[in-house]
Parts: structure tokens; C-alpha cells; sequence
């Protein structure tokens, strides 16, 4: 690889005045033809049938092609695959029906709720005999239908001997509902049915946001799948050309690549000549020209020259396939935290089980108060003891964050990622269009002669490739506000090319060329230039050397200032590219980088990272490509960059919508305030207990002092709404 991209830094690669002239052809450059048939193409078709049939076998044919295999059986790679990702949608789809319904129900609970009446002044309004009959049906529905999902997971929690959140909603639940149907079946009051429907209207649309937030990151295999073509142009030993399916593709077969194309398979050219865009697979920022005996990987897209490939690889040994299965390996590997809520809520269930049962067998058993008297401070522990405020401590500010993360310019995909933010000691940043604009264009105009500024410079060159579409032309163009005409346009092989231009002989040529044509110019401007690994061609003007141009990847203007602030934070900072070490030394020094990696392809970016990891270091990987991929599913924490790949979107943690490094301090900062509020929320949702479980079990008695359980529920909604401030105070 080293090779070929240095071969960048000489015209001769300026493969579009070699490419078997079609620099200047517009016969063999009806590649944009090419690319609206490809435009039309079927890839599309593609992707809505693997939509559909993901997880499923897409071929019944012997000789399938993995990267169709891929396509429909990539679902039982990551996170279970596509039946797990259904199963989380359906799980929300479920909750998020429950809540609705129980919700609706909750309203005629409230308005026949004797607290409530008495709380509004209602209550001679709405009293009428059979109230408490009524509230104990519209109760149980809520009980049975809303309480499911917590009654099925205490039942799985005990199973596996793992009591925790469910376990606490479903004895506070179940405890509420009992003694209140025990209360109104004896026609004394309808007890805590209030208490009930609103606890488990909050547990739904607490699991609804966090089912929500748990739905992985496995689409990126998907969008791995997508980088492939849908057929492949075969040609058969005598010469003719057939289009098939890629599950027909087998080792040694020869395909046709036309222009615009994307690539179907690993392989090697045995004809033509062509640039191929890699930048979504190594990150080279620049189209790499590609000739006979030259490498190919299936998922880059040719450029403007036709090819022909004898494929090498299928299967699981292709390139694509590699990477797939490391951002399978990597996200399966991934360390999963135990969320500080359910923590909190192993503890709590003890603690209100433990008190419940205690403070029963005291009032029963070593006291003189009556059966009812210990029930009644037994299910006042247990209501005091619900986890409203624990249910909304963290998914509330999950949700506040997420909203002022998205007004801030990210957006955040995985939670638990997300939250392990603020312990980051090193960010890793990729280098193409991550620190870099991504764009190979004008970097330096510099001109050797008085009379020829900037912009006239461009204005020749201009004139001069407005024939090609070469990367370097197109950079050129892009960077001109307006050229002259040309006359008498000849494509130089492999040097460059030449014409009349405002009636002067001109030509765009490599150093190297006009080296061989003893022409005079400012080698060490041209040098410096090529150190920093841009690419260089000069304009020359009736044999005079006039200018040179260099082009390449634009550092961001943002950059900077980020790895500053990073550095501030005492963060490390480095840089993982699959670049040349040139352009790699050359962007870290620019940017005060504390260490980089150059030439770097997708499996090594994912082992960095990893050896980074092994030196004690948290890391944040930030990328926008699919050799990204990888690395991105390995850090602890992946962020990608909005403009970059699906796949990179798919595989990352958080996703920066602006496309500004700086918004990394953001994510990181923000993460720091986050974890604060969940842990404040989190010791007051539980640590309000440690005062009201005494007085609800009626330690004070003695002294006139009792929590009745109306009161407590009332504490209760208390520590709910202080949660639900604190978590709105939230800020960045």
C-alpha cells in the first residue's frame, strides 16, 4: 500500500492523462452513461429484499457467494442479529401499548381515588356507592394487563436468583394491589389503587425509554452488505459478457468493472487502467489509480476507466468479510456495565422486602395492635419503598441529555457508552474526514513567475483538464471560479497534458516529467509540499515552469481548537489512519498530536485501539469510514462522524450531526454532567428512605408520630417530582 499511495506525490499517477487516453477520450469516457445506468441499477432491488429477508438464506444455489451469504445471514451476527433487534422493537412496541392503555385507565382511578376527591374538593361530586367496586376493576386490568412485563420478570429475576428492579416493582405492585382489593372487596375504601396505576404507568414509560436506548448498534453489518453491487458482469473464456448474480461468483472467474461501478469481489486487474475510490475501506483519502497486476477490493467504486478482474477471493476470506466479522467480534466483546439503577434496585428490593417483613412480624406478633394495624404499616413500608423516583432516576435523564446532546450537535445511540464517557483518557481520531474535510482539493497555489496570481493560474489549469474527470482535474476545477478555452487538447501518457490555452502552448505536467524535460523550477517549494504529502503538478507556459499546484486532504478548521481543549482536560490525543506516513506526520504536527498511527488498515485500527486499551487507557475512537468500523465497535466509547459511512453511523456509540471535532468536548463534558445528576437522583431516590422506612414502620409511635399510608404514598410522589427537577436542570 505504501507504494501505491506515494506513487500519488508523482503526474505519472495522474492515471487519468494515462488512462489509455481517455484523459481526453469522451468515447471511452461515456462513463457518465455509465454512471446513470448505474444510478439505475439494481442494487436496490437488493437492498429492499434483504430488508426483507434478513436472517434468511437469500439463495438456494450451491456455490453461494458469502457476500450474499452475508447478506442474509449477517442478521445472526451482532447483538443476536436480526431476531434480537425485532425482539427489542417488539418489546417497546409492547411496553409503549401498555402504557398507553393503563394510562387511560389511570384517569377514572384518579377521579374515584378518595385522596384524590378529598385532595380537590371533589369528592361529594363524585361519591356513589359502588366506587370502590368500579375503581377495583379499572385497578386490576391495570394490575394484569400494565403489571405484566413486571410480574413475567420477577418471575425470571427469582429463577435465576438475581432479584433486582423487576423484583422490587413487581412486590411493590403486587403488595399495593392486594391489600387494596382486600380494603374494597370489604367495602372499607379502595386503600392504594391509585398509588398502584400511577406506579405502574411510570415503570412502562420508564422501560419504554430505556428499551428504546437498548436497541443496539447491529445495523452495521447491514450497511456493510450494502456496499456490494448486486450483479456482476462475467466474462467467459471466449469473450462474452453476462450479467449475474454475485452467489454465482467463484474464484478465478473474470468480471467486468465499467466505470462508475462499484467493485463485486477481491481481486486482481488483468486489464485496463482506472482510479478507484477506497476511501470508505482504507481510509486513503485520495482515489487511488489502479493498472494490470494492481490489487482490488470488493465494496471501493471505479473510477472513470474500465477494468477487468480475475477474482481471488470469496466467501469469508474477502476483505469486506474480514471487516464484518470484526465489528462482529468487536461489539460481542464489548464490556457491558451494570446500570447504577438496577444496582440501586437489588439493594432497595432487600431493604423493603427485609422491612416489610420485619415490621409485620413486630406489630403482629410482639405488640398488642391488631392484624390490620400490622398490614397497614407493613404495605406503607412497601409503598414508601416503590420505585417511582428509582424508575425515573436515570431514564429521565437520559431523556433530558439526549434532547440538549441533540440541540448541541450529537446524538446519542448507546447509553451505556455513552455514560462511561467521563472516565475517557484518550481520544483516537481518524484522520479522512474526521480531523481532515475528506476532499481531495486545492491545497497551495504557488506561483514562480510576476503576472501569474492565484486565480490565473487556475484559470489555465483550469482550461486544461476541463476535459477530464481525473481527480486531480476535478480538484482543480472545483478550486477555479472561471478558465479560458482550450484548443488542440493531447493527453500526455502518464505525464500529464497539453493544448493551447489564450494562445499560449501550456501544459500540466508531474515534477518527474519536467525533470525530464530540463525545465527550471523551485525544487524546494515542490519538496516541501510533497513532505506534506500533498500531490504536485506544475503549469507550464511556453516551456517556462509558472506555478505549482499541490492537492490533497484540507485539515478542518476546527481541529485544533478541539485537540486543544482535549489536551485541557488532560486528555491524550491520537491519530489512527490508513494514509501515508507523510500526510500522517504532517497533520499531527499541524494539530500538536501526542502520538499517530500512519498506514494503518481496518484489522490493525481495531488491534490499536486495543493496544491502546491494554496500557490503561479509556478510550473514544472517532471516525466517518467503514475501516473505521471496526475500531469504532472496539473502543469504549465510538463516535462517528455525521457525513461518514452508514456503516460508521451504525457501528458508533454517538454521532457528531455537524461534523465538528469540537463537538467532542461536548459528548465528554456532557457525559461528566450527566453521571452527576443520575448519581443525585439515584441517592435520593433511595437514600429518602433511609428516614421515611422508620417512620412508615412506625419506630415514633410511641410518641404520637405515625406515617400513615396515604402520607407515604405522598412522600413518595414527593421524591418523584424532586427527581424529575433535578433531572431538568440538567445542563451542558
Amino acid at each position: 500500500m505504501t507504494d501505491k499511495k506515494n506513487n500519488h506525490d508523482t503526474h505519472e499517477n495522474h492515471s487519468g492523462h494515462k488512462m489509455e487516453d481517455t484523459h481526453g477520450n469522451h468515447k471511452e469516457h461515456s462513463d457518465h452513461k455509465m454512471n446513470n445506468e448505474h444510478g439505475k441499477h439494481s442494487d436496490h432491488k437488493m437492498m429492499d429484499e434483504h430488508d426483507t429477508h434478513s436472517g434468511h438464506k437469500m439463495s438456494n444455489n450451491k456455490k453461494e457467494h458469502s457476500a450474499h451469504k452475508m447478506r442474509s445471514e449477517h442478521g445472526e451476527h451482532s447483538h443476536g442479529g436480526h431476531n434480537q433487534q425485532s425482539h427489542h422493537r417488539m418489546m417497546i412496541k409492547d411496553f409503549k401499548k401498555r402504557f398507553w392503555v393503563s394510562l387511560i385507565l389511570t384517569i377514572p382511578v384518579l377521579l374515584l381515588s378518595t385522596m384524590i376527591q378529598s385532595l380537590f374538593g371533589i369528592r361529594d361530586t363524585l361519591q356513589f356507592n359502588q366506587e370502590n367496586y368500579l375503581i377495583f376493576a379499572f385497578s386490576s386490568i391495570i394490575y394484569f394487563y400494565g403489571g405484566l412485563p413486571f410480574l413475567k420478570g420477577i418471575y425470571s429475576e427469582l429463577k435465576k436468583r438475581q432479584p433486582g428492579m423487576m423484583t422490587l416493582i413487581a412486590v411493590a405492585i403486587t403488595v399495593s394491589y392486594a391489600y387494596s382489593s382486600y380494603i374494597a372487596l370489604a367495602d372499607s375504601g379502595n386503600g392504594f389503587f391509585w398509588e398502584l396505576a400511577t406506579l405502574i404507568d411510570i415503570m412502562l414509560l420508564g422501560h419504554w425509554i430505556e428499551m428504546r436506548s437498548i436497541l443496539s448498534a447491529s445495523k452495521a453489518l447491514e450497511e456493510l452488505a450494502k456496499l456490494l453491487p448486486n450483479i456482476a458482469h462475467r466474462v467467459s473464456e471466449y469473450g462474452d459478457i453476462a450479467d449475474v448474480e454475485l452467489t454465482e461468483i467463484n474464484v478465478n472467474d473474470k468480471i467486468l468493472i465499467k466505470p462508475g461501478e462499484k467493485i463485486p469481489s477481491d481481486g486482481d486487474i488483468i486489464e485496463g487502467i482506472s482510479s478507484v475510490n477506497e476511501s470508505m475501506l482504507t481510509g486513503e483519502s485520495r482515489p487511488v489509480s489502479k493498472k494490470k497486476g494492481d490489487k482490488i477490493i470488493a465494496g471501493s467504486i471505479n473510477g472513470e476507466g474500465s477494468l477487468t478482474i480475475e477474482v481471488k477471493q470469496v466467501g469469508n476470506d474477502t476483505f469486506l468479510s474480514k471487516v464484518i466479522d470484526l465489528v462482529n467480534k468487536a461489539q460481542e466483546s464489548k464490556s457491558k456495565t451494570q446500570n447504577l439503577a438496577n444496582k440501586a434496585a437489588l439493594i432497595l428490593t432487600i431493604i423493603a422486602i427485609f422491612a416489610g417483613v420485619v415490621t409485620f412480624f413486630i406489630w403482629e406478633f410482639f405488640t398488642t395492635q391488631n392484624f390490620a394495624f400490622a398490614i397497614e404499616r407493613t404495605v406503607t413500608v412497601m409503598v414508601i419503598t416503590c420505585p417511582h423516583a428509582l424508575g425515573l432516576a436515570v431514564p429521565l435523564v437520559v431523556a433530558v441529555s439526549t434532547g440538549i446532546a441533540a440541540k448541541n450537535g450529537f446524538l446519542i445511540r448507546n447509553r451505556t457508552a455513552f455514560e462511561n464517557a467521563r472516565n475517557i483518557t484518550a481520544v483516537v481520531f481518524d484522520k479522512t474526514g474526521t480531523l481532515t474535510e475528506g476532499k481531495f482539493g486545492v491545497t497551495d497555489i504557488i506561483s514562480f513567475e510576476e503576472g501569474y496570481e492565484r486565480d490565473e493560474i487556475l484559470k489555465y489549469a483550469a482550461a486544461l483538464e476541463s476535459n477530464s474527470q481525473h481527480p486531480i482535474a476535478t480538484g482543480i476545477k472545483d478550486a477555479a471560479e472561471d478558465s479560458y478555452k482550450i484548443q488542440d487538447f493531447e493527453s500526455i501518457t502518464g505525464k500529464g497534458v497539453k493544448g493551447n490555452v489564450n494562445g499560449k502552448s501550456t501544459l500540466i505536467v508531474s515534477p518527474n516529467y519536467a525533470d525530464e524535460m530540463n525545465l527550471s523550477y523551485n525544487k524546494n517549494v515542490v519538496s516541501e509540499l510533497q513532505k506534506k504529502g500533498f500531490t504536485t503538478v506544475l503549469l507550464v507556459i511556453e516551456n517556462k515552469a509558472i506555478g505549482v499546484i499541490s492537492l490533497g486532504d484540507k485539515i478542518r478548521e476546527d481541529s485544533k481548537s478541539a485537540i486543544d481543549q482535549l489536551h485541557k482536560m488532560d486528555i491524550k490525543c491520537v491519530m489512527i489512519t490508513g494514509d501515508n506516513k507523510k500526510t500522517a506526520e504532517f497533520v499531527a504536527k499541524e494539530l500538536g498530536l501526542d502520538e499517530y498511527f500512519a498506514e494503518v488498515m481496518p484489522e490493525a485500527k481495531s488491534s490499536k485501539i486495543k493496544e491502546l486499551q491494554d496500557r490503561g487507557l479509556i478510550t473514544a475512537m472517532i471516525g466517518d469510514g467503514v475501516n473505521d468500523a471496526p475500531a469504532l465497535a472496539q473502543a469504549d466509547v465510538g463516535i462517528a462522524i455525521g457525513a461518514g459511512s452508514d456503516v460508521a453511523i451504525e457501528t458508533a456509540d454517538i454521532i457528531l450531526i455537524k461534523n465538528n471535532p469540537q463537538d467532542v468536548v461536548s459528548v465528554i463534558s456532557m457525559a461528566k454532567s450527566t453521571y452527576k445528576k443520575m448519581v443525585q437522583n439515584l441517592w435520593w431516590a433511595t437514600g429518602y428512605n433511609v428516614f421515611a422506612i422508620p417512620l412508615a414502620a412506625g419506630v415514633l409511635f410511641s410518641y404520637g408520630i405515625l406515617l400513615s399510608p396515604a402520607l407515604g404514598a405522598g412522600l413518595m410522589t414527593l421524591s418523584t417530582i424532586i427527581v424529575a427537577i433535578n433531572a431538568k436542570l440538567l445542563k451542558i
